[in-house]
């Protein structure tokens, strides 16, 4: 009996080193599968990460380009209203100047038609400026009609 157990305990033994030595063959064997395995995984989530980070300057790249299309847009609609508001005041102001030259013109008419047979009034007019002229150069043509300059100023 006790050789019994002597041979149990030795066969216990064989078996234990045995299925030690199986299984650090098979650590041995597994490592480096897991290694290249882990690494592997790893490369694929660093891979993943750089695929979300492109896609991510992609849309904000979009964004900001989305966004200086609307400003650029925005100034063109703006520049636009404000060329249309100059066209608008300078048709005014023409339609303006053109009305102060019917009124001017028309003046001028009624003025012309009360002076043009009022000969008396225009050389009291005349008289008057004479009287009043302080300075004033009077030309009188001569014979080959021609004024005579500078002969005397008037006051002097």
């Amino acid at each position: 009996m006790y050789q019994n157990k002597q041979a149990i305990a030795l066969g216990t033994l064989v078996f234990m080193t045995f299925t030690g030595v199986i299984i650090l063959i098979l650590a041995l064997w597994a490592w480096p599968k897991y290694n290249v395995y882990k690494m592997e995984l790893n490369g694929q989530a660093a891979l993943k990460e750089a695929q979300w980070s492109k896609q991510i300057l992609i849309e904000e790249s979009k964004a900001r380009e989305q966004a200086a299309l609307m400003q650029a847009k925005a100034r063109v609609t703006l520049a636009e209203a404000e060329g249309k508001a100059l066209i608008v005041r300078a048709k005014s102001e023409g339609a303006a100047d053109i009305e102060l030259a019917k009124a001017a013109a028309e003046a001028n008419k009624i003025i012309g038609e009360s002076l043009k047979d009022n000969e008396a009034y225009l050389r009291y007019i005349w008289i008057k400026g004479l009287q009043d002229g302080s300075g004033e150069r009077i030309y009188i043509p001569t014979e080959a009609g021609m004024p005579i300059l500078e002969a005397g100023k008037a006051g002097s």
